[in-house]
């Protein structure tokens, strides 16, 4: 078993990297991370020293001066270096550069240097070392007007703002997880590389970004329909869009009735794409559920019956609490990276129906079993 630490560990990438490490326990084990440790050398040296790989994520992306960006970095760097020497350490430190090391800014520079100052280190010490260049990411919970471009149109479309281009042209990009399934790749490989170019996974222009996204706000947010999603960039952005709402206040959505003499006729869901529909009975007192996904999007809607639905971010303690009544039916979509469920709170049978994007396979399940 690997142990792993990573710096930056609460950040946007770093988040996503410990959360699916998580995922299996039986192969990685997780040494805890604070961004104080930088400030303390006990802490830093008692966290270098227990740990076999660190992937050192920690930088700084934005600031209003970027002498000051440049001196951070670079000065995390040199702190990890002397840690490093201090402790003796033979890790395997994997370091997350950025395709903006040919620009001439002082992010890409302090990127680059900071890369090669901890693969001289590497030589030195015998140690290992991975160099990771890597391209624009994009995905759920990145940070508006930081992290990247599609964050910050997410987070304005689902918060009544209107998005605007700076400068229109293709950009080279990667989802979070996609990344975080190359760094896994390369711990378990054990390489020196000094320099690994991340290859991207789409080219798209920013113009044609905006155009999904807004037609995601159209269909989606205001009407509630699954858009069609044709390739695995429309999937992964639009599972980035889902994780921007306000869902304490966007949730239950309530379905329109159409109602006559014979009863009433409700539709449930409107799609682009295919998937799993499946229709539930739970006796009163009863929890279903308890699980989170990393890519499904999947819909509860409650016909008959009393509920409560339960959310809670897997790496955060706020539950979200909702509640749904047949007598007039209503549905919660679930964002990936929560864990969910759904109780009968009623005195008689509740009636569920449950759509998910993809029919369930036993042996690529993205269920992860966790109590609210």
């Amino acid at each position: 078993m690997k142990k792993i630490g990573i710096t930056g560990q609460n950040g946007f990438v770093g988040s996503h990297l410990y959360n699916t490490l998580g995922l299996s326990p039986d192969k990685f084990e997780r040494i805890h991370f604070e961004r104080d440790f930088f400030e303390n050398e006990e802490k830093l040296d008692a966290f270098v020293a227990q740990c076999d790989v660190i992937v050192h994520l920690a930088a700084m992306n934005r600031h209003t001066d970027p002498e000051v960006i440049y001196r951070n970095n670079i000065e995390l760097v040199k702190k990890m270096i002397t840690s490093l020497e201090k402790t003796k350490s033979k890790a395997h430190v994997l370091f997350s550069s950025s395709s903006q090391e040919e620009k001439d800014n002082l992010y890409g520079k302090s990127k680059k240097e900071g890369r090669q100052f901890l693969a001289e280190w590497a030589e030195r010490s015998g140690g290992k070392f991975t160099g990771m260049v890597i391209p624009n990411v994009f995905g759920p919970f990145g940070k508006p007007n930081y992290n990247s471009f599609i964050a910050t149109f997410c987070h304005k479309l689902t918060h009544g703002e209107t998005p605007f281009i700076d400068q229109d042209g293709e950009v080279k990009l990667i989802y979070v997880a996609e990344l975080v399934k190359e760094i896994i790749n390369q711990i378990e490989d054990e390489k020196d590389i000094n320099f690994y170019e991340v290859p991207h996974t789409s080219v798209n222009k920013v113009s044609e970004v905006l155009v999904k996204l807004q037609n995601y706000k159209k269909l989606y947010f205001e009407n509630g329909e699954i858009p069609a999603l044709e390739t695995a960039f429309d999937l992964n952005l639009f599972n980035t869009f889902r994780c921007y709402f306000d869902i304490k206040n966007h949730y239950p959505v309530k379905f329109t009735q159409h109602t006559d003499p014979r009863g009433a006729f409700v539709e449930v869901i409107r799609l682009g794409i295919g998937g799993q529909c499946s229709f539930s009975t739970t006796v009163p007192g009863i929890t279903r559920g308890n699980h989170f996904h990393t890519r499904k999007i999947e819909r509860f809607a409650v016909i008959k019956g009393k509920a409560l639905i339960q959310l809670r971010k897997i790496d955060t303690d706020e539950v979200l609490d909702f509640l749904l009544d047949g007598a007039e039916p209503a549905y919660v979509d679930m964002p990936i990276w929560y864990t969910h469920n759904i109780k009968n709170i009623g005195e008689e049978e509740l009636y569920t129906i449950f759509w998910i994007n993809e029919p369930f396979n036993p042996e690529d399940a993205d269920t992860y079993f966790v109590e609210v």
